[in-house]
Formats: structure tokens, C-alpha cells, sequence
């Protein structure tokens, strides 16, 4: 068994971190959304996956290289455009052939991994399993509606969803998806939609069985969705002092600071990720915050937020929450002061703050 991760896509939604990240590369807890499904996959006994590639390619080869640190072995497969899951299935078909595979999109969490899910595809050896969840808002996810235990059909984004039970973005196919991807059409949305591929086989009658999730899944393509994952997994951190904190600074619950960080006359309030060779210094950082490395914080409040490597946040009066600021970003004070703050900071970014 082979598996197959999609990291093509723009992350339109994350705009503008995306301009100049892939997007299954900004970190959640300080370690990039793709490597958490590397590690699923790995965890589940596969060891052979095809990563699609975009145009962030080597941006994804770098960080991922030969896959050897998950002890996989990792080929890449490029998709000219990002013309939907179904079409990167098709385009993957050389390297998976006949084997039976696991679909897992690069940038969804999922807890407990996949194992289970991997396992029970072995043992029943259906035609396509398919990874569901329920959901709040099903019209944003492709929705299924089930019958005795079988999935009956599917939908993509509907208005008036027949069920709140939504595709997450784990999938597992047999050698018959090559001819449903081949013998569908492009959707509204010009793009071969992994649904109607399924749907396909459905109306084949073909064995498609579901497998519903009991614990938290979350797409981390919203500013939302990623700040929300970044809270759920910290909240599973254990604590880990490795850097220097001095005599005037407090350290609350959940903290991890990596090696070479220096905390100063500040308050840590967990759960916190505080990366390499980060200096905080006379500040307070709140709740479920990931500080990346060599970042610079003095003078400020920081809570609910994700702030990315090399940046840095100066004399900020008022407390950041519920923001995701880019890799080389600098956040000063300049001579006004206003009310509150909210960011999304691309990289190599400026923000010089007014006083009124």
C-alpha cells in the first residue's frame, strides 16, 4: 500500500502568508501542517508516498526532502495546474499503478492519526473507504448521505446539505478510482472533483464504505481553522524548559522553550511553543501562542496567535490576539496609538502602529 499527499493548491484563503509560502508548510505548534500527515502516514505502516506538487514545488522538496526522517520514501509528482483532487489522482496514476492507496490532503489535522482507518481497509478490503465527520457548517466540505452503512451519494459544497456528515480530507482507493477520475467532467468550478469520482463508483456499484471520526479534524485553509488547530495542539503539549529563563520572568502550565530562547522579565502563560534562539523580553504571551525561531518580542502583549520565524514585535501597547504574522515581519510602535490590532502579515512585511 502506497500513500498519496496533496500539497499542490494557491492557499487562497490564507492570503497573504500563501503569496510566498505553501500553505501546508506554515507551522501549527512550530512544525509545518504537512509534516503531521507525513507522520500519520508513517505511524500507519506505510512507507512509499507520492507527494503532488505545485508551483511550490521546491519549496516542498526542501523542506521535505527524501522523506527518510518519517522513514518513507518520498517521490514527487507534479500537477501542471491545481485542477482538482480528482485530477491529481490522475496524474499520480504511473506512480501508484495497481496498488491500493491512502489520499491524504497536506493541509488537514486529524487526531489520533489513521491507522485505524488504514487497518480496517486492509481487513474489509472495500472498493474506497472514505473518512467523514460531523460538521457545523456541512455546505463548506463535500457532504455524504449514508443508508445502512453504505455510502449513497455524495455532494460537493451543497446549499442544502443532506447531512452535517462532511469528507474529511483522508480517502482510500483501489485501482478502480483510474477509471472514475477518467470518466467524469470538469465541475463549475472547472476542476475533476473527487465527490463525482466517488460518486462514479457508487452509481458503478462499486463498494464505497464510510468511517466516521469521533475526535477533532480541522482544514487549516482559514486564518480560523489554523489558529483553532494551533489551540488543539498545544493543548496536548508537554512542558520542556530548554532555553534560559531569568529569576524576574514566570512560566505558567503548558511551556516549551526550545534551545537557545531567553525569556526576560516577562510572563509565559501556557499552553506556549517558544522557538530556537527567540528572545522574549518585558512581555506577557497568552494562551495558545507558537513563537517560530530567532523571533523577537519586547515590550508587548501577545495571545491566540501563530508568529512565524525571524520576526519581530516591538512597543505594542495594545494586546495581539487571534492573528498569524509572516516569516520577517516587523510590528513597532510608531508616535500614535490605536484602539486594538489584528494582523495577517505576509512575508517581509512592515507595520509601523500610529498612536491617535
Amino acid at each position: 500500500m502506497k500513500g498519496l499527499i496533496l500539497s499542490g493548491g494557491k492557499g487562497v484563503r490564507l492570503r497573504p502568508i500563501t503569496f510566498t509560502n505553501a500553505k501546508q508548510l506554515v507551522p501549527v505548534a512550530n512544525k509545518p501542517v504537512l509534516f503531521y500527515g507525513l507522520e500519520a502516514i508513517a505511524e500507519a505502516g506505510i512507507e512509499e508516498v507520492g507527494i503532488v506538487v505545485g508551483e511550490t514545488k521546491e519549496e516542498i522538496k526542501e523542506a521535505v526532502g527524501d522523506g527518510s526522517r518519517w522513514g518513507l520514501k518520498v517521490t514527487y509528482i507534479d500537477q501542471p495546474e491545481p485542477l482538482g483532487l480528482a485530477h491529481a489522482v490522475k496524474v499520480s496514476e504511473w506512480y501508484l499503478k495497481d496498488e491500493p492507496f491512502v489520499m491524504y490532503l497536506g493541509d488537514n489535522l486529524i487526531k489520533g492519526g489513521i491507522a485505524d482507518l488504514v487497518e480496517e481497509f486492509r481487513s474489509k478490503r472495500p472498493n474506497a473507504q472514505i473518512l467523514l465527520a460531523h460538521v457545523e457548517d456541512p455546505g463548506r466540505f463535500g457532504v455524504a448521505e449514508l443508508h445502512d452503512d453504505r455510502v449513497v451519494k455524495l455532494t460537493e459544497k451543497p446549499k442544502e446539505p443532506k447531512s452535517d456528515l462532511a469528507l474529511v480530507g483522508v480517502y482510500m482507493f483501489d485501482h478502480q478510482i483510474f477509471e472514475a477520475v477518467k470518466s467524469i467532467k470538469p465541475s463549475r468550478r472547472k476542476e475533476l472533483e473527487i465527490t463525482d469520482a466517488i460518486q462514479y463508483m457508487i452509481d458503478k456499484g462499486l463498494n464505497v464504505q464510510p468511517y466516521v471520526i469521533q475526535g477533532w479534524w480541522k482544514d487549516t485553509g482559514k486564518l480560523e481553522d489554523m489558529l483553532e488547530a494551533n489551540r488543539i495542539v498545544l493543548d496536548n503539549l508537554k512542558r520542556r524548559i530548554e532555553g534560559t529563563i531569568d529569576k524576574a520572568s514566570r512560566l505558567e502550565g503548558k511551556v516549551v522553550v526550545e534551545k537557545g530562547a531567553v525569556i526576560r522579565k516577562s510572563v509565559i502563560r501556557g499552553p506556549v511553543i517558544i522557538g530556537y534562539n527567540t528572545l522574549i523580553e518585558n512581555s506577557f504571551i497568552g494562551p495558545f501562542t507558537s513563537i517560530h525561531d530567532e523571533v523577537e518580542i519586547k515590550n508587548s502583549e501577545i495571545e491566540y496567535s501563530i508568529i512565524l520565524k525571524n520576526s519581530s514585535i516591538i512597543n505594542i501597547k495594545n494586546r495581539i490576539s487571534g492573528s498569524l504574522i509572516g516569516k520577517n515581519v516587523r510590528i513597532y510602535q510608531a508616535p500614535s496609538k490605536p484602539k486594538a490590532y489584528r494582523f495577517m502579515l505576509g512575508d517581509n512585511s512592515e507595520a509601523g502602529i500610529r498612536e491617535a
